[in-house]
């Protein structure tokens, strides 16, 4: 029983304060206190500035060679893509609309890794946790891009309106991958960051997770839950509950343990992604049902988190 009770506070010393700041960021747009201007205003913010200066302190200040693991990047690009090419099969055997296709395939699958991820993993392990998170972000940042890209235009036969050209220049500069590329030569040879930097770097990421964690609150729009289909559903099912139990399952077979399995776990086991609801609407799928995909992933990986946790913690992973 203590070991019980051991796990369970230990799970919500995890997830609650992270919920915490979405729920507090749900209330303050309610009451007023923050408005549409400030969410949208925060989220540029931290996709530009503050969140690529977390990702570039964490790896630029890891041991490279404590934290740089091959077979668990290579996992992750299979497992992302193996699911994401049985998601789309069997997803359009009864998912007719074109529209609704690709918004259900990129909700079922897109991870919100940057924000969600980084702070689950960062209370978890503390910053090595931070800095193998954000070497997982660096890889499945690009992916996560091009994959969508692919679901959103191929079945409304519009893939020839994207420019393969514009797509990478898209993807190259990135804030978050230019910090990734920046970052990985410093940590690599070990050059140490003047004071003025670090100590700056360090000031802008500390906003990054509170202030990301705002602006997914003040997005949350419960009225649209009473507008969730069976399609919502049945993406959230699979991006919740379905890719973290086989993926996860699938890495401790082939030998993942303690901390490398349990961030890879929590990259599975992640909401979907804000940034969907964008790219459906600006590609033409179909935007309400990737906004009601984000709300309620978002909202059920309160629960489902934490029982992923939990029971990490039970089998001593963490």
């Amino acid at each position: 029983m203590d070991l019980y009770l051991t796990s369970l506070g230990f799970t919500a010393s995890i997830v609650t304060p992270i919920f915490f700041i979405v729920f507090l960021g749900f209330i303050l747009r309610r009451t007023g206190l923050i408005d549409t201007n400030f969410v949208n205003a925060s989220s540029k913010l931290v996709f530009t500035i503050t969140l690529p200066a977390l990702v570039f302190m964490s790896i630029a200040t890891m041991d490279f060679q404590a934290v740089f693991n091959p077979s668990q990047l290579i996992y992750v690009i299979l497992g992302t893509l193996i699911t994401f090419v049985l998601i789309w099969w069997l997803a359009a055997r009864w998912i007719k609309n074109p529209a609704d296709l690709g918004a259900f395939i990129q909700g079922a699958f897109r991870s919100n890794y940057g924000i969600i991820g980084l702070a689950v993993s960062f209370n978890l392990f503390g910053e090595s946790g931070l800095a193998q998170a954000s070497l997982l972000l660096a890889l499945v940042i690009p992916m996560y891009n091009v994959l969508a890209i692919l679901c959103l235009t191929l079945p409304m036969r519009r893939s020839q309106s994207v420019s393969l050209g514009s797509t990478l220049f898209e993807i190259a500069k990135n804030p978050l991958i230019l910090a990734v590329v920046f970052a990985l030569p410093i940590s690599y040879l070990g050059i140490q960051l003047p004071d003025v930097v670090s100590t700056t770097g360090r000031y802008f990421a500390n906003l990054t997770l509170p202030l990301a964690l705002l602006a997914i609150g003040g997005t949350l729009n419960l009225k649209s839950l009473r507008d969730s289909s069976a399609q919502a559903f049945w993406a959230t099912s699979t991006k919740l509950v379905l890719l973290p139990l086989i993926l996860t399952t699938g890495a401790w077979l082939v030998g993942f343990r303690t901390q490398e399995l349990t961030i890879m776990m929590v990259l599975f086991a992640c909401p979907t992604a804000a940034a969907s609801f964008v790219m459906a609407k600006t590609m033409g799928a179909n935007a309400e049902l990737s906004a009601n995909i984000i709300l309620t992933t978002t909202l059920g990986s309160v629960i489902t988190l934490s029982i992923a946790i939990y029971l990490a913690s039970l089998l001593g992973w963490v």
